[in-house]
């Protein structure tokens, strides 16, 4: 089965296991990760399990020497030629609210 097959729970499950791998693959104790990443050995044992605060996360991959990875997890979103043009010099800081999946109606604001 494919990770994008899987439930959230089962994919945070998976990702802890290769969390796990990566520590392994290491040669790295729990207890000596957590040191490093600032963290308490049983965050980095909950971790394995996929339960794991983002900015924890984080940390231990750094010290795992794996940040380079967060780019083909979550690659940077660039700007269609459209939005580009539509924006004219200005950032986009928040979505319309008018996707496909809006389910709320409009405030009055």
């Amino acid at each position: 089965m494919k990770i994008k097959e899987k439930s959230p729970a089962a994919i945070c499950e998976e990702l802890g296991e290769r969390l796990k791998q990566a520590r392994l693959n290491a040669n790295m104790t729990q207890l000596a990760l957590a040191e490093q990443a600032g963290v308490s050995r049983k965050v980095v044992i909950n971790a394995e399990k996929g339960k794991v605060q983002l900015l924890a996360l984080v940390a231990m991959l750094q010290v795992l020497q794996l940040t380079q990875q967060l780019d083909n997890f979550l690659p940077k979103p660039t700007l269609s030629p459209i939005q580009l043009a539509k924006l004219q010099g200005k950032q986009r800081q928040r979505a319309s609210g008018h996707g496909e999946n809006q389910d709320e109606v409009d405030s009055e604001w």
